[in-house]
């Protein structure tokens, strides 16, 4: 009950305060038009990350192929009973709280958080609304799922909820994998980058021994060429901002993302898009570009013609760590397609399959 009781009250704190914008700086480029071949995406992250991972693959199934989640939990988790009843910034706090004691540190299953039958019909009754798209199109996806055995941050029963989730909206069994046997803490998982393995701190990019990166995408899109020694394509800073549809400070959005491009991805289009979503107090902002360039993604994509898009969310009073939205803090759309962050990562793909294959 102190947990619980604490985390109430650096809720309350954060949630009474407005939320701000980043500083001005000196003009970013714009997102490269590439061709890309966005009806094959796939998306990954870890902890508000892969609650947004998630997010984004049942709300744009039709282009999404394969989610990977990693140290979160199942789709639409933190949704109070009460949602829509509290003016303001009330429905949020009651999301927040079922968030960190409920969806994060599985203390409300006595009273049915987290539950997979429960919320794979309310994904039903969503998608039935036309909020997100088919469920036909998710069950034909291929996830993957991972929870380090030295994660307390959000622990291991949130994430086999998850797999459980997937499995009762009809997601083959052979199309999930759940990976649960590393002493990971609560971060990004690599062979030879980062803290060591049962670390759970800043930049959340862990040693273990094994290369997270290379595994999900492999159980995503079927066998791939080996990763390239050294990454020789482009880190390409663009500008965030066209993509919120004028509403910055709305959508939490930081002002400025990065999109990996391999050279192949320049000289020919087609390439196909791998989101990557990273977790709270992992944006450049806290963490500089750890998780962009230790993730080990960029190998990947140099030799398989896979492009990465890394956006960026602020921090700000009202999301002081630069956390995905997966509680309600853009507003109580969070789940659907008209989500502001939704929105705007579509929005950058459909600015990635555009052009003819230059920046």
């Amino acid at each position: 009950m102190r947990v619980a009781a604490r985390n109430l009250l650096f809720l309350a704190m954060m949630l009474t305060v407005a939320g701000c914008r980043e500083a001005p700086h000196e003009r970013t480029a714009a997102l490269p038009a590439l061709g890309a071949n966005v009806n094959e995406t796939t998306v990954s992250g870890i902890s508000s990350g892969a609650y947004m991972a998630g997010q984004f693959q049942m709300a744009h199934a039709k282009r999404v192929v394969g989610a990977a989640i990693i140290a979160g939990g199942p789709y639409g988790c933190s949704e109070s009973i009460f949602a829509n009843t509290l003016p303001g910034t009330g429905t949020a706090f009651l999301n927040l709280s079922k968030a960190v004691n409920g969806c994060m540190l599985d203390l409300l299953e006595i009273w049915g958080v987290a539950d997979p039958s429960e919320l794979a019909t309310k994904a039903e009754a969503r998608a039935a609304k036309g909020e997100i798209d088919p469920i036909a199109d998710v069950t034909r996806d291929r996830v993957y799922l991972f929870t380090g055995t030295s994660d307390h941050t959000v622990v291991s029963s949130i994430v086999r909820h998850a797999a459980e989730f997937y499995a009762k909206l009809g997601v083959p069994v052979a199309n999930i994998e759940l990976v649960s046997n590393y002493p990971a803490g609560h971060a990004f998982v690599t062979d030879n980058e980062g803290n060591a393995c049962a670390v759970s701190a800043k930049p959340y990019v862990v040693d273990c021994d094994y290369d997270q990166a290379g595994a999900l995408l492999t159980h995503m899109y079927g066998a791939l060429q080996p990763r390239a020694e050294t990454a020789t394509g482009d880190f390409v800073d663009f500008d965030q901002r066209p993509f919120a549809a004028n509403d910055m400070s709305g959508s939490g959005l930081a002002e400025t993302g990065v999109v990996y491009v391999p050279k192949a991805c320049r000289e020919k289009t087609g390439c196909r898009v791998h989101v990557a979503f990273h977790g709270c107090a992992q944006n450049r902002e806290t963490v500089g570009n750890a998780f962009i360039t230790e993730s080990g993604f960029a190998r990947w994509a140099d030799t398989n013609r896979l492009i990465v898009l890394f956006p960026q969310v602020a921090a700000s009073p009202i999301n002081p760590q630069g956390c995905w939205d997966w509680w309600g803090y853009t507003g109580p759309q969070y789940l659907t397609r008209d989500a502001p962050q939704i929105a705007a990562v579509n929005r950058m793909l459909d600015g990635l399959q555009a052009g003819g294959g230059g920046a």
